[in-house]
């Protein structure tokens, strides 16, 4: 065991809240969840809580990724009812939630505190989609920039807050779609985000999938549509 991992676990002996928890929610990820949190083992060597929140995943995700997570936490399937669970349990004094197919850039845990500790109560990272298409990087581009002026986050740019903000603002609504844009809308009445430089890679596997251009229209047409008020319910349907 190294010192440092030594250091994190005196830690949690000792019962001292961690100054930062990442909240991972996962549905079968088996084929790369061990990767994914391999990767976070540093930050947890220097004090991050990790949970991973499974949403009923057949194919033995928990059991993979218990050796590498501060706990693992059983929740009813959906982003945001996993994300708060999550959050209910952990200890961190600031949250931040990671999508299972995004990876943070090094030092995020002290890029994270130095931004809140700077004054903002919560915040993002830019974020870089992988892939073979080039578009990707113009959509990515495209995101930030429209992040970066409207305040609003998505959770691909990996959204951390302070507790105190995110219980104020009752944390993700029990929606099954755009949980991250109602979040960023609660939040912004708090202050406007951290917009933070460093980039988080997130998997564009799912671009690809269904085109990138088609991918692009269909987000903006149920954004629109969630803009204007219509059931998140409703725009999850269309989404599948």
């Amino acid at each position: 065991m190294t010192q440092a991992g030594s250091a994190h676990d005196a830690g949690r002996a000792a019962g001292m809240s961690p100054a930062l928890t990442i909240v991972m929610p996962a549905l079968d990820e088996a084929a790369g969840i061990t990767a994914t949190l391999q990767a976070l083992a540093p930050l947890r060597a220097r004090g991050v809580e990790l949970l991973l929140v499974d949403g009923g995943s057949r194919d033995g995700t928990p059991g993979l990724a218990a050796p590498w997570v501060d706990a693992v936490i059983a929740s009813p399937r959906g982003r945001a009812l996993q994300m708060n669970a999550g959050a209910a349990q952990a200890r961190g004094g600031s949250l931040l939630f990671l999508h299972a197919d995004t990876r943070l850039p090094p030092r995020a845990d002290a890029l994270v505190l130095q931004a809140l500790a700077a004054g903002a109560c919560w915040g993002r990272f830019d974020v870089h989609i992988d892939g073979r298409a080039r578009l990707l990087r113009v959509v990515a581009a495209m995101m930030n920039l429209r992040s970066r002026l409207s305040g609003i986050a998505t959770g691909d740019q990996a959204i951390f807050v302070t507790r105190a903000a995110f219980d104020q603002v009752g944390g993700f609504a029990a929606q099954p779609l755009m949980e991250d844009i109602e979040l960023s809308r609660r939040l912004r009445r708090l202050g406007r985000p951290a917009c933070l430089r460093a980039q988080v890679h997130t998997s564009g596997r799912r671009w690809e999938q269904r085109g990138v251009w088609r991918t692009i229209v269909l987000m903006w047409w149920l954004r629109w549509r969630y803009w204007r008020g219509e059931s998140p319910a409703r725009l999850a349907e269309a989404y599948r």
